[in-house]
């Protein structure tokens, strides 16, 4: 894993590999973009334009999709490269007994 503390956005996701025990390399490239190897996968990490509702655009097999935090970037690229990961994302509502006060 190539070493990336002198860049938050690149330290975040090195020591997120080393969370999910996934090995792999991140660097910049000349333009500003983040490439994520690990694997056979090859994800890109770039701010979004200014057009768009998100801050970060996620590429991964040729398929981009925004992000609107650093957490939804994590998520994207986490579903990408740890095929035994499975998102707990979603909201239930149920209706029960009010409680008593």
């Amino acid at each position: 894993m190539s070493h990336a503390s002198n860049d938050p956005m690149l330290e975040l996701l090195a020591q997120s590999l080393i969370a999910w025990r996934i090995a792999g390399s991140i660097r910049r490239t000349s333009g500003g973009a983040i490439l994520l190897r690990a694997g056979r996968k090859e994800i890109r990490i770039e701010p979004a334009p200014n057009n768009l509702p998100f801050r970060w655009m996620v590429g991964v097999d040729g398929r981009e999709r925004g992000a609107i935090s650093l957490l939804a970037v994590l998520r994207q690229v986490r579903a990408a490269i740890d095929p035994g990961y499975t998102p707990n994302n979603r909201v239930r509502i149920a209706v029960s007994p009010p409680v008593p006060s």
